[in-house]
């Protein structure tokens, strides 16, 4: 058993243990209240399910393992002493509760190359298909292509116990992380440089071979950037769209492939991932309309206005739970800060950042007029040359499979059972206000 199994397994017996006491005792203790409003609001904010990897608070922002993430871009090891944390390093994290050693993320860099070996039917899957497929429609059949290698299918199939679901999880996890940077790389050059593929390169760490195969600029900073954004982007907790999928699907024992690919096509959805092929496209939108790469904040003040007259919404701005700037935004603008800030693009994106928020909490009904991670990111990847926007959300698909599959990892050393909540028919709650009301 390697050292992070056997971490991981150490850790989950004793809290599936502590937990299984704490629902016979305290099982009957009421933790939240529905209200109608959520009911018909998709669920917003009810507490129903447990997610041990983030958490997310409306005022501090994302948390891995109680951690920030200006915390984790201090305490997280780097790769050869750079400025960034390497995404190895918040899936030990996220994993086992642990910050790791510099020798433990080398490790488990090591071990990811070492999983990380394509079969040729999942180049051949992808190759049938028309190379103006959607970036992130190959990139869901890439991921149930390999699920023929899935070591929990094989092994559910030959009478596995219960008490193994984990085990077999973990190396499905392992080997689907290791195999991703390869296969959204593949998918890139493909669809935008006419299959021109760039070969691994085994010197560098999981996120810098994945700005390698890229492709799109040799540049130690797209490295850099790979690093930070595969860490920014993920976990979220576990109620969003593509979480809660790959939670839901999990739920009901299908393997990390199916799992993770269930949660891709919702991240591919307009009101998730696709937010920041949104915001660079309005930004580029405003900026040909106004004639101007540098449009001054009274242009841009104008833009937003006729934007909201015509019913739209400001890209990028807004989010579900946060009441504060998104901490993923600030991250990226720090990063910004120290190696772009001469961009007109980049300056454009900041006075947007002056010009919005005001004009939100001028309407009065806004709760949260403040950017979240979208409303930077796009510009950062344009800056490297990475302008097309369709393939933005594989990008956040590769770095959302480390919190994900560290979650389903999770739920199954826990023994979460298949998740089915009780649905209720309009007519029911109208009969209920009558009685209740």
């Amino acid at each position: 058993m390697d050292k992070l199994k056997s971490k991981f397994h150490e850790k989950s017996a004793a809290l599936r243990k502590e937990l299984r006491g704490l629902v016979k005792e305290h099982g009957t203790l009421k933790v939240d209240e529905v209200k109608l409003g959520q009911v018909y609001g998709g669920m917003r904010g009810v507490k129903s399910m447990i997610w041990e990897t983030s958490n997310l608070d409306p005022n501090e922002g994302i948390r891995f393992r109680g951690y920030t993430i200006p915390e984790l871009r201090e305490k997280l090891p780097k790769f050869q002493d750079g400025k960034e944390p390497m995404p190895e390093g918040l899936f030990w994290l996220m994993l086992v509760g642990e910050i790791p050693t510099q020798e433990e993320v080398n490790w488990l860099s090591d071990e990811w190359e070492r999983r990380s070996e394509i079969p040729d039917h999942t180049f051949a899957a992808l190759n049938s298909l028309s190379a103006d497929t959607h970036p992130m429609t190959q990139f869901s059949i890439a991921i149930c292509s390999l699920q023929s290698n899935s070591v929990f299918a094989r092994r559910y199939a030959a009478g596995m116990s219960k008490l193994d679901y984990w085990d077999a999880t973990y190396e499905d996890a392992m080997n689907l992380i290791a195999c991703l940077p390869r296969i959204a790389a593949y998918i890139y050059r493909r669809t935008y440089h006419r299959g021109e593929h760039i070969d691994p390169d085994n010197s560098l760490d999981w996120a810098g071979n994945f700005a390698h195969m890229l492709g799109v600029t040799d540049n130690e900073e797209f490295k850099k950037l790979m690093r930070l954004y595969l860490t920014i982007h993920a976990d979220h907790e576990g109620g969003n769209a593509s979480a809660h999928t790959v939670h839901l699907v999990g739920s009901t024992l299908s393997d990390a492939y199916l799992s993770f690919a269930s949660g891709m096509n919702s991240l591919a959805g307009p009101l998730h991932g696709l937010a920041n092929q949104e915001v660079i496209k309005w930004i580029m939108e405003m900026i040909d309309s106004l004639g101007t790469e540098t449009p001054t904040k009274e242009q841009i003040a104008e833009y937003v206005q006729a934007t909201l007259d015509d019913g739209k919404v400001i890209p990028g701005y807004g989010h579900a739970v946060l009441r504060e700037p998104d901490p993923r935004f600030t991250a990226q603008r720090v990063f910004a800060e120290e190696y772009m800030s001469d961009s007109d693009l980049i300056q454009t994106v900041w006075k947007i950042f002056d010009v919005v928020p005001p004009i939100l909490q001028g309407l009065g009904k806004v709760k949260n007029p403040w950017p979240n991670v979208d409303a930077h990111s796009g510009a950062i990847l344009s800056h490297y040359g990475l302008t097309e926007y369709s393939y933005y959300t594989v990008l956040f698909g590769v770095s959302r499979a480390l919190g994900v599959l560290a979650a389903l990892c999770w739920s199954r050393a826990l023994g979460f059972p298949l998740e089915r909540p009780k649905s209720v028919t309009s007519d029911w709650i109208k009969d209920y206000i009558k009685e209740n009301a």
